[in-house]
């Protein structure tokens, strides 16, 4: 394991392929496994592929910690951390072909951070964004740039690199960042209670003020899917409380899999309504907000904060709702995405999130418009 230094043969070779881009004017479209390439909007520029910095630089794990380069493997990541009983608790998504394993699908490190995607244990864990402790990205000028740390107590620059979790590569390269990660709880449990929305959501917020090891939920169809995690005696004690039907390991583990890498039931379905002309839409909305009045299949996430959508209904209509729920609205998978991927943004955060794209990439080399048309 060696860190990343200014004399790698692969990173001379991408510093020189950004300088002739913006020398020649040209674009480049940032792509790791490219098992995210449906997200947001449509992938402009010539490819430049992630894949040849690879690597885990470091790795401590008595101080939750590792670094990676952007083209490592995500999956290659998690097993590694697997050898010491440790894990991303965010989940991330690998997506992808369902007929794959997650190490064939190919997602990367650099492409986990740049979406800034998180799975079913988003609202108990965090997100991306809070184990980033630090990064080395490239920007549209050829410069290396590294910012933050790669211990938990050393917080310079800290909020630099956390732009990058969702910046969806339109501000650079990311290079090689080192995570927080943390140790594998050491039980885990699911149960299922049957129960329309409005009760779920209720019951979830009611949930979520007391002292429960509450890890996931998941509403469909009126059940309620819960996932306990934490010290044996404190999920044997929520169990207890909350009641429910036990979903065996071997039925849970798939079940969850499923919804964090959107091959389950409901994602299934949602795609192949996609390809008939429907949408699929990710809600973000306060946990608080009551089911709302719009039609098509859903499923509620992350204590109610997120809710996916498939439907046919005009884009304004959704958006609206969710709008008046205090919430926004991102078109998530679509045959058309003209009303926009990501829900407009209102000033000052359009003008911040241009002029941070100036600041990085001033000649708009890389990933032009993935976020916002234009941007």
């Amino acid at each position: 394991m060696n860190r990343l230094t200014p004399n790698d043969p692969a990173l001379q070779r991408l510093i020189d392929r950004v300088n002739s881009a913006r020398s020649a004017g040209a674009q480049l479209c940032i792509r790791g496994g490219g098992t995210k390439s449906f997200y947001g909007e449509a992938p402009q520029g010539e490819p430049l592929d992630t894949r040849v910095l690879e690597g885990t630089s470091s790795y401590e794990p008595t101080e939750l910690v590792v670094t990676s380069r952007c083209g490592t493997s995500l999956a290659e990541l998690e097993a590694l951390l697997a050898t010491r009983g440790q894990c991303l608790p965010f989940e991330p998504p690998h997506f992808g072909d369902a007929a794959l394993s997650a190490r064939e699908r190919g997602a990367t490190v650099g492409g986990m951070v740049a979406a800034g995607l998180a799975g079913p244990a988003r609202a108990a864990a965090g997100s991306v964004r809070d184990y980033l402790l630090g990064a080395t990205m490239l920007n549209g000028n050829g410069e290396v740039l590294t910012f933050g740390g790669q211990v938990m107590k050393n917080v310079a620059g800290y909020d630099v690199a956390r732009v990058l979790a969702g910046s969806m590569g339109t501000l650079g390269l990311i290079l090689e960042v080192s995570l927080k990660v943390m140790p594998v709880a050491p039980a885990t449990l699911t149960l299922r209670l049957e129960m329309d929305q409005a009760t779920a959501l209720s019951r979830l917020n009611e949930w979520g003020g007391q002292p429960l090891p509450l890890n996931a939920s998941a509403w469909w169809s009126n059940n309620l899917i819960v996932r306990l995690r934490g010290a044996l005696a404190a999920v044997q004690a929520a169990r207890a409380h909350l009641g429910g039907d036990l979903v065996e390991p071997e039925f849970a583990g798939p079940f969850w899999d499923g919804l964090r890498n959107h091959d389950d039931e409901f994602f299934t379905q949602a795609h192949a309504a996609v390809a008939g002309g429907a949408s699929l839409w990710r809600l973000s909305l306060p946990p608080t907000a009551p089911p709302l009045a719009l039609s098509g299949e859903l499923l509620v996430e992350w204590g109610g904060a997120q809710r996916w959508l498939c439907s046919a209904a005009p884009a304004a209509s959704v958006r609206d709702a969710v709008a008046q729920a205090g919430g926004h609205a991102t078109l998530f998978r679509a045959r058309d995405k003209s009303a926009g991927a990501f829900a407009p943004l209102r000033s000052p955060l359009d003008r911040i999130h241009r002029e941070l794209k100036k600041a990085f990439d001033p000649a708009g080399v890389f990933n032009p418009g993935r976020l916002y048309p234009g941007l």
